[in-house]
């Protein structure tokens, strides 16, 4: 028998103690890792071949969402009631940019910035112009990946470089594709326009994304933190040594 004034804490007790604190560490792990994805950095993945060499289809990325502020475009659900952007800062020709498409400001899509508000846009047999000058490219090498269909393709890799220094990779199968040819693009104020960096290959500002406006910015991809070839999935483990591309684990994204 306990003596008076003691306290006697039954198992029971300890119990509902010990549930109370793991149900309180979850719901701050839950606070903090949204937290980050709101604001800080959010995960995102490659579906689609249309920004290789740069990317790859099994790529995991992280995208900063602080790098042009927040808007209820950035924000998951979009719930944060208001139009705009706040802490803004603008996103600069070249950077790889995670957008919510114009059409519908659901779908994630992930190009590179081309145009700038008030820039011109056109192509011309495959080149890309911008405000009356001809882009720079210099072949690099012949390139050869397998498209999600199965089927190997074999375009030319070059190296473009853009206005202000900017020098990333492109692909080309051909200067006489669907988009190598376009009307002159007025970039409105407050819009961009997008391009992927497999040319041929590509749904972006040329066609069916249009301008994006600066609202419907999510964020600036940064690095790769996973990628596999496809063989694995992220929760198949046991699978990741054969389907990793270790080269590729901590790259940055330029």
């Amino acid at each position: 028998m306990a003596k008076t004034g003691s306290t006697v804490i039954s198992g029971t007790s300890k119990k509902q103690e010990g549930f109370a604190e793991t149900v309180r560490t979850v719901i701050y792990t839950l606070i903090v890792a949204v937290v980050i994805r709101t604001f800080l950095f959010e995960p995102f993945n490659i579906p689609s071949g249309s920004m290789i060499s740069t990317l790859l289809v099994g790529d995991y990325l992280f995208v900063s969402k602080y790098s042009y502020g927040y808007s209820k475009r950035s924000v998951p659900f979009s719930v944060i009631p208001f139009s705009g952007r706040i802490f803004k800062s603008d996103p600069q020709r070249g950077d790889v940019i995670v957008f919510k498409l114009p059409s519908d400001n659901k779908t994630d899509y992930i190009k590179r910035l081309i145009g700038l508000p008030g820039d011109t846009i056109r192509m011309q047999d495959g080149r890309l112009i911008i405000n009356g000058q001809l882009v720079e490219r210099e072949k690099f090498d012949d390139y050869a990946y397998r498209d999600t269909s199965g089927s190997v393709r074999r375009p030319v890799r070059y190296k473009e470089m853009l206005p202000g220094g900017i020098t990333h990779y492109i692909l080309e199968e051909g200067d006489n594709r669907l988009l190598d040819n376009t009307p002159e693009f007025l970039v409105p104020a407050g819009h961009y326009f997008m391009m992927g960096d497999n040319r041929d290959n590509s749904v972006d500002s040329r066609a069916d994304v249009g301008f994006v406006p600066l609202e419907n910015l999510v964020g600036r991809a940064e690095f790769l933190f996973f990628s596999t070839d496809g063989s694995a999935r992220i929760f198949e483990f046991w699978k990741w040594p054969f389907a990793i591309r270790f080269e590729r684990l901590f790259k940055g994204i330029n």
